[in-house]
């Protein structure tokens, strides 16, 4: 091991971080349990985007810790700690589902028989869309998902004391077998709890399009807590500037890969104009929906990229601290536009009310529930990183890692 790491002392998790982290969950529990009593389909909508959001990130940790293995990847190593923390959040965040599956009559109109009966679309998807199926396979993905979060994180953990490198060899050979899970279990987690609320839309991507979200903010998030950790030494000493570029890289790659995905879905919509598909789009590009829309470009896109197109700014700290933060935010707009347009149709039918349908609604209620999550978020990380290594010391790579240029 290099002699950078004989020098590594573990630390205490900053205080602000379990503090902050009370504080937004109690202030966001209060707020949230007032929402829900108040207009409980509103507050489950709200819900929806919080356990996308929790989820998303723990899904895109997780994937980053299993890539890290199959890939052999040296310069990520020093950072896989805080991704396998991070990765508690795919057994955590189905907390913020229960309002969903509560109310899952009023969101989801293939809950209702009459409706599904009467549409011919909905009955030829009846086998899949089952409520009993839908229990199912949720309970299925996220336990096999957590099988796999426990046995990385645990043989993490045991080689940080035994220094055994057969440990990451199992790892690497399960890091195989959690891939084709992984892909799967995204795709359906984003089908049945977002694509499934208008149910006769269809979009072969919508994974790929999640999985790409999911990412961009697991990154984002490792990047923010990597260089503030960094700054105050709790991850030992050798992290250089070539370190940050590889983190500013990957949030720039993966800026325009979400919207490549976001705009083949939508070109080859635009283009093949058929009715069965245009009908998602079309409340999004009109009224309020349409001003949203035009911001999600400007804000998953236009602002990130241009941020981080040099490559001075993929090295230089304060800035990729600004971007990953700014990432977050994007990425629970992004969720809100996949989700509330639904919520505005129903509002729209329920008040018997047209104008309701391009009509954006936001205001405390959702707030509470970002509020909420982000608490989650900061207790999650202080608890579970508490008393562990912020780095994996006794990782074989570890040494190259320390010791990385490009």
């Amino acid at each position: 091991m290099s002699s950078k790491m004989n020098n590594y002392v573990r630390k205490n998790l900053p205080a602000g971080l379990s503090k902050w982290g009370f504080i937004l969950l109690g202030v966001g529990l209060v707020m949230a349990v007032i929402a829900y009593n108040n207009n409980p389909l509103r507050a489950s909508f709200a819900s929806l985007i919080g356990f996308m959001f929790l989820l998303s990130i723990g899904l895109g940790s997780l994937f980053l810790v299993a890539l890290e293995y199959l890939a052999g990847a040296t310069w990520s190593v020093p950072f896989i700690r805080i991704a396998e923390i991070l990765s508690t959040l795919v057994i955590i965040a189905p907390i913020l589902a229960i309002p969903v599956l509560l109310n899952m009559h009023d969101m989801y109109e293939w809950t209702n028989k009459a409706v599904v009966d009467a549409s011919h679309a909905l009955t030829q998807k009846k086998a899949y869309l089952d409520i009993n199926f839908f229990y199912i396979r949720f309970v299925s993905i996220i336990s096999l998902l957590g099988l796999f979060y426990y046995i990385f994180t645990k043989n993490s953990l045991k080689q940080d004391i035994t220094g055994d490198q057969k440990l990451t060899t199992f790892n690497v050979k399960l890091s195989a077998l959690f891939m084709p899970v992984f892909a799967i279990g995204l795709s359906l987690l984003a089908i049945d709890f977002m694509m499934s609320l208008e149910p006769k839309w269809f979009s072969t991507i919508y994974g790929v399009y999640y999985f790409a979200g999911s990412f961009w903010v697991a990154i984002a998030l490792i990047t923010l807590f990597a260089v503030n950790f960094n700054e105050k030494g709790l991850l030992g000493t050798g992290i250089n500037k070539d370190h940050y570029y590889s983190l500013g890289a990957l949030m720039f790659a993966f800026t325009a890969f979400w919207t490549y995905i976001a705009f083949s879905q939508f070109m080859l919509i635009w283009y093949a104009n058929l009715p069965e598909e245009t009908f998602w789009f079309i409340p999004r590009m009109t009224g309020g929906w349409g001003v949203i829309s035009i911001g999600l470009i400007v804000t998953h896109f236009v602002v990130p990229f241009f941020m981080l197109i040099q490559r001075p700014s993929k090295t230089n700290p304060s800035r990729l601290k600004l971007v990953a933060t700014m990432v977050l935010a994007f990425h629970i707009y992004d969720l809100y536009w996949l989700i509330y347009p639904t919520y505005s149709r129903i509002q729209s039918v329920k008040q018997n009310d047209a104008s309701l349908i391009s009509s954006p609604f936001f205001g405390w209620i959702e707030i509470s529930y970002i509020i909420l999550a982000l608490g989650i978020l900061l207790t999650v990380f202080s608890f579970v990183g508490k008393g562990k290594n912020l780095i994996p010391i006794g990782d074989p790579k570890l040494k190259r890692a320390m010791d990385f240029h490009l």
